[in-house]
């Protein structure tokens, strides 16, 4: 039995689509993507916790009754494609579709099948309409709770998928739309703040039922025969758009390198390489030429391996759509079981995102070989993840929150990189406001800034990375979860490195100490602590940079006039 494993999408009801009206495919495909957004803003205005209403640290999708998707609303990129593997299991996990019936809402989080930590929880509804109450699909939100029973709320450093969090694989929260006590109790059993992850335990639940009931809406509208035909079609167009993309590729096989800073427990880095073949209008990306599992928890299982692949793809060749399953049937993916990017249980794989969101930025620098003059130079390349967590000093009462943080975005052929933007993985989600945080949090903020001179060199500079300063009001625990501290943004056709990420708390003693991956930092009242998000790499060499974009940046504040004239000589 071989240990390589091919993942491929298939094209589901092949010819079905032919002869569906292209007006009324295209306001199904619409409906489809309103639907979902109607999902995503019942969650957001009913949700407890700021790291979903604010940071909108989830997704939401419909899939059909083959588990294809139909819609993904505008949420977190970084789950996409996950979906369908959280749908499948937790159907399988109740007894398969004979055991799903309306008012039916299954909770499943086994990280092997979502792609993530336990935190990162699904609620299904399956959605049946009429023709004998036939099931026509489901509605699917997977958000990230604050705490579900792990060794800690955030960890970097966990040897087995047990430490992570309660795991529930599979199991009906509503059944016929009767609330199973049961498994409600054991949730709140299993977390330390039973009352924040109830709330949004509740709204995710109204969410995914206000989007079964828009998807019904929408199929009883036109019918489930000419819904069927026309999504038929949908899928098509996506898979036509992105192979007419790759046609334009010249046929060839492209590699990239590059190295992760460590696992989290072991501290050793861990390289790495991915292979794309373009053939045709069909790619394969191959991320076997990885280690084998490691002890850490920066193991990265299939689904989100796929999501992986699904955003590079995306980001290239999506034309700004919103995807359905058509645009990822050119794809194929190969994988190695019981490897990095295929980790079996009982791996632990908590920082999953680590190795997904470098696999993206690599796949991305492998193309640039294959179309030169359309691929930026790498970004900050991280989502640079902060979890703080406490007792509050007046009340005892036990807090949490936490967030992604932007970084610069890398110089393009055409363009500066953007500066302060979520990673890519990320890009749905958005940095909480300050008043936010301090309203709901022991912090201060004293520094939110632009890094001068952080964004590589280049004919086009790198984004800038962002300067954020949090001051410690009270005794309080912090998870660093910081990748590429040690790898600097790669230019491109020239262009310098950016900055990497780094991680400083300054404590009231005056002691310095830097962390990148570290479990349960004590943080005293009075601690600074010091978050320096990466920056893009520049593109080009900086000789060719344009005197006036250089000046620019000088009356920008962007850079220094040291920096200036280190870098841009000739514009002096």
């Amino acid at each position: 039995m071989t240990d390589i494993v091919r993942t491929r999408y298939t094209e589901a009801h092949p010819g079905l689509g032919d002869g569906a009206d292209p007006v009324t495919t295209e306001i199904i495909r619409q409906g489809l993507n309103a639907a979902a957004d109607q999902m995503k803003q019942s969650l957001i205005r009913t949700a407890f916790s700021p790291i979903i209403y604010e940071a909108l640290d989830f997704a939401v999708a419909f899939y059909d009754a083959d588990l294809c998707m139909l819609a993904q609303a505008p949420t977190l990129p970084a789950f996409m494609g996950t979906l369908g593997f959280c749908v499948q299991e937790a159907v399988d996990g109740v007894g398969g579709p004979g055991a799903i019936n309306p008012g039916d809402v299954i909770l499943y989080n086994d990280p092997y099948g979502t792609g993530s930590h336990p935190q990162d929880a699904a609620m299904v509804v399956p959605v049946f309409v009429e023709e004998g109450e036939a099931l026509v699909g489901y509605a699917v939100i997977k958000a990230h709770w604050l705490d579900i029973g792990g060794k800690d709320p955030y960890c970097t450093d966990t040897v087995d998928v047990h430490q992570e969090g309660t795991i529930f694989p599979g199991v009906k929260l509503y059944d016929a739309g009767r609330l199973v006590s049961d498994v409600y109790r054991m949730i709140l059993a299993n977390s330390r703040m039973p009352e924040m992850v109830i709330g949004d335990i509740n709204a995710m639940v109204a969410g995914a039922r206000t989007g079964a009931e828009a998807l019904t809406a929408l199929v009883r509208r036109y019918g489930i025969d000419t819904f069927r035909r026309c999504v038929a079609r949908m899928y098509g167009h996506g898979e036509a758009l992105v192979r007419s993309w790759f046609e334009r590729l010249p046929d060839g096989v492209y590699t990239a390198k590059s190295v992760i800073d460590s696992d989290g427990v072991n501290g050793r880095p861990i390289p790495f390489g991915v292979k794309v073949t373009v053939s045709g209008s069909s790619v394969t990306v191959d991320l076997t030429d990885c280690p084998d599992q490691v002890g850490g928890p920066v193991n990265c299982p299939l689904p989100s391996t796929v999501a992986a692949v699904r955003i590079a793809v995306a980001f290239l060749a999506g034309a700004g759509e919103q995807p359905n399953e058509g645009h990822f049937r050119p794809l194929e993916l190969v994988t190695r079981r019981g490897s990095l990017f295929h980790p079996v249980r009982p791996a632990p794989c908590f920082m999953y995102g680590i190795p997904s969101d470098h696999a993206i930025e690599l796949i991305i620098r492998a193309l640039a070989e294959a179309v030169p003059g359309s691929v930026p130079a790498a970004s900050g390349g991280d989502i640079n993840a902060l979890v703080w967590w406490g007792n509050r000093e007046a009340t005892g009462e036990p807090w949490a929150d936490g967030a992604p943080h932007p970084v610069g975005q890398g110089g393009s052929p055409v363009s500066d990189g953007a500066s302060a933007l979520m990673y890519i993985s990320e890009s749905a989600t958005r940095l909480t406001p300050a008043e936010v945080w301090e309203a709901r949090n022991p912090w201060r903020i004293e520094r939110l800034a632009l890094a001068e001179d952080s964004g590589g060199p280049g004919r086009h500079r790198g984004g800038l990375g962002l300067d954020l300063s949090f001051r410690v009001l009270e005794d309080q625990y912090l998870t660093s979860a910081l990748a590429r501290t040690a790898l600097e943004p790669w230019g491109l056709s020239g262009g310098l490195p950016g900055r990497p990420n780094r991680l400083t708390v300054e404590y009231p003693d005056g002691r310095e100490e830097d962390f990148s991956l570290k479990t349960r930092i004590f943080l005293p009242k009075g601690a600074l602590v010091h978050l320096r998000t990466g920056s893009g790499g520049g593109y080009g060499p900086p000789s060719e940079r344009d005197p006036e974009a250089v000046h620019a940046d000088l009356r920008e504040g962007y850079v220094t006039l040291e920096h200036a004239q280190r870098h841009y000589p000739h514009a002096f």
